[in-house]
């Protein structure tokens, strides 16, 4: 029998105060900076209502992983192909993170034919 093993989540409820829409200097929501703590984690929940930022938040941990933790590849699997438009380029760094996010076409297979 395997040991159980635990994995880190990050949930976040929101009360219509509009402070979950302000962002820190690296341009993170107040959900997507709880995540980002918790980027060095080999998995990760996160439980956020709609809208609230969660591709985003995968954005900024996977970026991470990929150029300081020494992750060769990130793969992102979406139910849906309207989700994956939402992991279209991103130039993250003009809100203040330390990568863009780019996508080599030939990678994105929601635009596939």
């Amino acid at each position: 029998m395997t040991p159980k093993k635990d994995i880190p989540s990050v949930a976040v409820h929101y009360k219509s105060t509009g402070s979950s829409i302000t962002s820190n200097e690296l341009g993170m929501r107040a959900m997507q900076e709880k995540a980002y703590e918790k980027r060095g984690e080999q998995y990760l929940l996160l439980k956020s209502p709609p809208a609230s930022g969660k591709s985003r938040a995968l954005m900024f941990i996977a970026l991470d992983k990929l150029n300081k933790q020494g992750i060769q590849q990130a793969i992102i699997a979406v139910p849906e192909k309207s989700i994956g438009a939402s992991f279209a380029n991103e130039p993250l760094t003009k809100f203040g993170f330390y990568y863009d996010w780019e996508v080599e076409p030939k990678w994105n297979l929601c635009n596939a034919p």
